[in-house]
């Protein structure tokens, strides 16, 4: 049986920054990886505009992930690549994990956990599209490991459903290979990506942007030939007389990000049904006592600087972990707020600011976001403009506040 201090599951951005973190708080750290090489989804993504915050340089995602990479060999860091993790138990001194690998099944324990396990993509199945299954139907990011890791055309021309970022980006992959991308349709009246990406990836290679329209059905046999698209009323209701067949070799789907937690549901831990992530404090531990949640587990993340950032909150405190006694309030949105992460503030560790995460309802210009204290207004923050899929980040020091188990701490958006 192999013991250790922490254990990080998930080799991406933000498991290399919670192993770096982890080892650098004093604790023996062992990284666990499904796939051979380390790295994540960093490894597919050739474009820029990766590090900006953390680096203030503009890389690529394999240049971004080199860094950790490096860093983490440097570090002396116990990894374990192509294995997979088939049981967490939980017990009075720390965790018992089972995994299996080319050499058998391992038994390692731990005192603490941090899942850093990232996302999966929605499917076509999980959209409700009808028609056949036939050959052509791709996520984004499986039509991106085609093109950027085995150098093969998944299609000539084709339509992207979503305009989720990583939609937008494979829009102008594929046209730069040669392809042709009939259109992105979106059931959203709004776009769901970037501005950045919506002028770099669409606007600038005249690819037009369908908004309140969305695939209803395929058409093929063994290869798919056309989809048919459909406009949708403001309950994303296909509206009857308005579909349209388009005639093309593949349908791209950009419909949406799933944090994987199956192995923090197999734990116990209380999951939010806002951001389908754990629900934390502010050292981003979960409702089970030593197991940690960090990156696109927790909620998706625009950029990965944060997704890096989250894991190194993560893995300092999963190093500094003891069974104290938790003592912890809610924090309270109101409705013009999607989500906020993290969800409860531990009373103990209010010492320094407090980073957080949160997305708005809809589309919010001129608002003031206000922190209260039991109805009294403790910080006001001006914003010009909100949209959901641009994250914000927001320090908060609770500090000088003298927060007691009884206080009540609410954030509310006021628009003018």
């Amino acid at each position: 049986m192999k013991q250790t201090d922490v254990i990080v599951i998930g080799g991406g951005p933000a498991g290399l920054a919670a192993a770096l973190a982890a080892q650098r708080g004093g604790a023996r750290t062992l990284l666990i990886e499904r796939e051979p090489r380390l790295g994540g989804i960093l490894k597919q993504c050739i474009h820029d505009g990766f590090g900006l915050v953390r680096f203030s340089e503009q890389l690529t995602g394999p240049e971004y992930a080199e860094r950790d990479i490096n860093a983490f060999k440097q570090a002396g860091i116990e990894a374990l690549t192509t294995t997979f993790v088939t049981r967490i138990k939980k017990t009075a001194t720390g965790f018992i994990l089972t995994a299996v690998n080319q050499t058998g099944v391992l038994t390692i324990t731990a005192k603490a956990l941090v899942l850093a396990t990232g996302c999966r993509e929605r499917t076509a199945r999980q959209v409700f599209i009808h028609g056949t299954r036939p050959a052509g139907i791709f996520t984004a990011g499986t039509a991106q490991h085609y093109i950027n890791l085995l150098g093969q055309m998944p299609t000539k021309k084709c339509v992207i459903l979503g305009s989720g970022d990583i939609g937008l980006i494979m829009a102008r992959r594929l046209t730069l290979e040669g392809a042709t991308v009939l259109g992105v349709y979106e059931a959203k009246a709004t776009p769901s990506g970037l501005t950045r990406n919506l002028y770099q990836c669409l606007h600038d290679f005249d690819i037009p942007l369908h908004l309140s329209q969305t695939v209803t059905r395929v058409y093929g046999e063994e290869r798919l030939t056309a989809v048919e698209v459909c406009a949708v009323d403001e309950a994303m209701q296909p509206i009857a007389g308005t579909s349209q067949k388009i005639d093309c070799d593949a349908l791209i789907l950009s419909v949406g990000l799933i944090p994987e937690n199956e192995l923090a549901i197999s734990l116990g831990v209380e999951l939010d049904p806002k951001t389908k992530g754990p629900i934390c404090n502010a050292t981003l531990m979960t409702s089970v006592d030593g197991v940690f949640s960090c990156g696109n587990a927790l909620h998706v993340n625009d950029l990965v600087d944060y997704v890096s950032e989250s894991g190194q909150l993560a893995g300092t405190a999963a190093a500094d972990f003891s069974h104290k006694q938790r003592a912890e309030i809610a924090l309270t949105t109101d409705p013009n707020f999607a989500y906020m992460v993290p969800q409860r503030l531990d009373l103990n560790d209010t010492g320094t600011k407090t980073i957080v995460y949160f997305r708005s309802q809809q589309v919010l210009k001129n608002c003031d976001l206000i922190v209260m204290v039991n109805e009294r207004e403790v910080l006001r923050k001006h914003y010009s403009h909100l949209r959901p899929p641009e994250m914000e980040r927001l320090e908060v020091d609770f500090a000088h506040l003298n927060l007691t188990a009884d206080t009540i701490l609410s954030f509310k958006m006021e628009v003018h």
